[in-house]
């Protein structure tokens, strides 16, 4: 009842203001999008109308239009020159075809390793031992083979580990090179 007295003591200029602001207040709710559920993951995301439409007028032209087109857009936006890469299968096939002409891990340094040896030539090979591997004299190189399985020499180049390996093989070494 009270508010329907302050309505009437409201003049018309009050009146039109009042009319102004509501009409702005919807003009704001109307513009205003409401929230937007995003959809879940592996949905397609709806496209707005405007963008639908481009996508299909792009979809008409001629493939010299769209170079036209994408020569345009680079002068407009001052985009560079990208260059361009591979579609489809070639852009699959080219890390395949690079792995298999990929030289693969090369071993470079090799390690000999007396695993056993024959007993009935084992002065031999402490003799050979001795002769071989600076440093030894005739009790560590009988040390050094009784105690195989013992690593010979390490980090050599491959050469090195053969002609290691053909000297004790002959003199009853079992060896192996890793």
């Amino acid at each position: 009842m009270n508010s329907i007295r302050n309505l009437r003591k409201i003049s018309l200029r009050q009146w039109r203001s009042i009319s102004q602001c509501t009409t702005l207040q919807q003009g704001v709710t109307e513009a205003v999008t409401p929230l937007t559920i995003p959809p879940p993951e592996g949905v397609d995301k709806p496209v707005s109308a405007k963008l639908e439409k481009i996508v299909s007028d792009i979809t008409n032209l001629s493939l010299l239009e769209v170079s036209e087109l994408s020569q345009v857009l680079k002068r407009r936006l001052n985009l560079p020159d990208a260059p361009v890469m591979p579609m489809g299968g070639f852009a699959m096939a080219a890390p395949a075809e690079e792995e298999e002409a990929a030289p693969k891990a090369v071993k470079t340094n090799f390690t000999v390793k007396l695993v056993k040896f024959d007993d009935k030539q084992k002065v031999a090979l402490i003799k050979e031992v001795k002769s071989l591997l600076e440093g030894f004299n005739l009790v560590q190189a009988k040390k050094f083979v009784e105690s195989a399985p013992t690593v010979v020499k390490a980090d050599i180049s491959k050469d090195e580990a053969e002609k290691l390996k053909e000297a004790l093989t002959k003199v009853g070494a079992e060896i192996e090179i890793d």
